[in-house]
């Protein structure tokens, strides 16, 4: 379904968005087409999902893409879609970014296909509802090595691969879980709360490379498999997001909207910065224990 104003009494127009992941049936550019004219972005979890979106409005903006996960064969679809839609190329590559020899090879295979690689999105992550007295050992290191790990590896390889000679940009897409200790959602909050930190190390060290290093921290975005799995569309029923200073929940597009101010010269003096982008939902949400832990499994999680 086409979002075309938001339901609360400011009647703000928000860009257009699906629930699916398919691409926009159209599309209303707020920044110039050129604003990324000829560059390469590589996206992590780039085949669904925010990271989805992220792909396909940097190549409405003239960005050719690679996409990479694990899925292969999600990734040829999306990537189809995505060419489809904006007339630019889109590399799907699988990868695992926790093993640090799959992201040198896919890195390795983006500079052979387009010669250069301007902005890296991690994206990838993994999240679930668990209380951290069930939560299993292995669930927990896999959340960490996914979002985490995963975010340095992809990081240094691609700055040791091109952006330390050449420059760049990274965005981590972030969270907002850890800034108040949101429950069952210790592993995914203390994953995050390392990429803030490291986001703003990075920016430190490479800034002097030419290499600008910020975070976008989404609140609950519509249309995500997140979003299902978090218990988004229970909260919306029940009438959660009136708490939310906007009263509703975001979409993809605003989302990677943030993420191409970032990724782009508008944002060319700005770096270690974590952009929150939640319609003000931490500042104001209860972080209801008793609620959040009545609808948690009982059982340990397992990956």
């Amino acid at each position: 379904m086409v979002i075309i104003m938001a339901e609360n009494k400011s009647k703000e127009f928000l860009p257009e968005d699906v629930g699916s992941d398919d691409c926009l049936t159209s599309y209303t550019h707020i920044y110039s087409p050129d604003l990324l004219k000829d560059q390469v972005a590589f996206i992590t979890g780039g085949g669904s999902g925010i990271g989805l979106r992220i792909a396909e409005i940097f190549m409405r903006h003239g960005c050719d893409t690679v996409i990479a996960s694990r899925n292969l064969d999600k990734l040829r679809e999306a990537a189809v879609k995505l060419s489809v839609a904006s007339g630019r190329r889109c590399l799907p590559l699988c990868i695992d970014v926790r093993q640090p020899e799959s992201i040198v090879a896919a890195v390795e295979d983006t500079l052979k296909e387009f010669g250069r690689l301007d902005v890296l999105i991690n994206n990838a992550a993994g999240n679930f509802l668990c209380p951290a007295s069930t939560l299993s050992f292995n669930a927990f290191k896999t959340v960490m090595e996914i979002d985490t790990m995963g975010t340095f590896n992809t990081s240094k390889v691609v700055y040791e691969k091109w952006f330390k000679d050449h420059g760049g940009n990274i965005v981590n897409i972030s969270a907002t879980l850890g800034y108040r200790g949101q429950a069952l959602q210790v592993h995914a909050g203390s994953a995050k709360a390392a990429n803030d930190a490291m986001t703003k190390h990075l920016a430190v060290e490479w800034g002097p490379s030419g290499v600008r290093v910020n975070a976008v921290a989404p609140g609950p975005i519509s249309g995500t498999e997140g979003y299902r799995r978090l218990g988004g569309p229970r909260g919306e029923v029940a009438g959660a997001f009136q708490s939310i200073p906007m009263q509703r929940a975001g979409n993809k597009t605003e989302m990677a909207h943030c993420t191409l101010f970032l990724a782009s010269p508008a944002s060319s003096y700005v770096t270690g910065t974590i952009l929150v982008a939640d319609g003000g939902a931490w500042l104001t949400s209860a972080n209801d224990v008793a609620m959040l832990l009545g609808i948690a499994s009982s059982k340990s999680a397992k990956l």
